[in-house]
């Protein structure tokens, strides 16, 4: 099963990255494609750009990435309150190529913050989005108070209640 996962942040440094990868990796068997969307920054999405130019070719590669993958585990950033801009941009543009961005694929949703909230505004509105764009929500978890529940060396969830939530969300995926 090949597994596409990434942060849904431009953050260098990621807690969202990390927790993606994480839970990819807690998939049996899974070929873990972590992508970086730092890699897909492209000009700020307008109808006039897209008129003149045309769709870029790293919106292209990020919708075929999705396409290629079996299913598909996204942890959001939350800043203030919504999505992260460099996410909406890139989602943006992909969803110019196809509304359905997330090509019926399975979706693990998750979110985290530093805080307490972990983020769940954000969880929350991916979640009530996700029919229009193609995304079959297997689960949507997320992680409060990220340092305090992360074993960064170990690169580990320490919070058993998310570990088992996690693993009831995998077991959807029929490959654990």
């Amino acid at each position: 099963m090949k597994v596409l996962t990434f942060g849904a942040s431009n953050s260098k440094n990621s807690i969202n990255k990390q927790l993606a990868f994480y839970a990819a990796q807690q998939i049996n068997n899974a070929d873990v494609s972590l992508i970086d969307i730092n890699d897909f920054e492209m000009p700020i999405y307008s109808e006039e750009r897209e008129k003149e130019s045309g769709i870029p070719k790293l919106a292209h590669d990020f919708y075929n990435a999705i396409g290629a993958a079996d299913s598909i585990v996204v942890s959001f950033a939350e800043y203030n309150g919504s999505y992260t801009s460099a996410y909406k941009n890139l989602f943006d543009w992909t969803s110019r190529i196809d509304m359905k961005v997330f090509q019926n694929k399975p979706v693990l949703m998750l979110s985290t913050s530093p805080g307490p909230s972990g983020a769940q505004s954000v969880l929350a509105a991916a979640q009530a989005s996700a029919p229009y764009f193609a995304a079959r929500v297997i689960g949507a978890i997320s992680l409060p108070s990220f340092y305090e529940n992360f074993d960064a060396e170990k690169g580990i969830v320490t919070n058993e209640i998310f570990n088992q939530h996690l693993l009831s969300c995998i077991d959807k995926l029929s490959i654990r």
